[in-house]
């Protein structure tokens, strides 16, 4: 034989070799796979971070609704205090200033009849 070749021996050795590695590079690969997460669990995972993000923002929107619906409540029992204080001044108006715009004028035509 030729020094070229190698023999059967070495041969023999170098595909030992070589299965080796590949069984070394198996073991490395399926300790990866292990740590891999499943479609069917990625899939689970994800329609339970999905609605519990549509429970969040239903949540959110409740709030959003009752702090909107306070504000109105809010702005509503305001008016309606403005509107009762005008009608007290309309009612204080008429219950004491009016009479006494009315003394003051019989007064005042009473003193003006007196003295023609």
């Amino acid at each position: 034989m030729s020094d070229e070749q190698p023999s059967n021996g070495e041969l023999g050795r170098l595909i030992q070799s070589l299965r080796s590695e590949v069984r070394e590079d198996l073991g490395l690969l399926n300790g990866r796979l292990d740590k891999v997460v499943s479609m069917e669990r990625y899939s689970l995972e994800q329609q339970a971070r999905d609605e519990a993000l549509r429970q969040i923002v239903e949540r959110v929107k409740a709030i959003e609704s009752a702090r909107d619906q306070e504000d109105r409540d809010r702005r509503e029992a305001e008016q309606k205090a403005a509107d009762r204080r005008a009608a007290d001044r309309r009612i204080l108006f008429s219950a004491l200033i009016a009479p006494v715009l009315m003394l003051l004028l019989t007064l005042y035509l009473s003193a003006q009849g007196a003295t023609a």
